[in-house]
């Protein structure tokens, strides 16, 4: 998988941010629920904008997450999609559902 994304401005900023020397997953994992809450939030309220807002937080709270936890955020994504990528199943509600192996 070719990611076509750059990453290294957000870990560039996180890292003039004082992020990466100061920061720790604990809290960068309470700031992804926090916008994971915003997402919701703007999901129920039907606002575009503001869910695009909140993706994009959640992507860059993601990237300093894996960085401090020695990761990148695109080996992660990397790892993750080679997991899923064979996966069958089917849709159901709304939500895909993989078939049991």
């Amino acid at each position: 998988m070719n990611l076509k994304v750059e990453f290294q401005p957000i870990r560039d900023w996180a890292d003039n941010k004082g992020i990466y020397e100061k920061g720790d997953p604990k809290t960068q994992v309470i700031k992804l629920f926090e916008e994971v809450g915003e997402l919701s939030n703007a999901i129920l309220e039907n606002n575009k904008e503001e869910i695009s807002d909140a993706i994009g937080d959640s992507v860059i709270v993601l990237t300093n997450l894996a960085h401090l936890c020695n990761l990148t955020i695109e080996q992660c994504i990397e790892d993750a999609y080679s997991e899923i990528k064979d996966r069958t199943g089917k849709m159901e509600n709304g939500t895909f559902i993989k078939n049991k192996q």
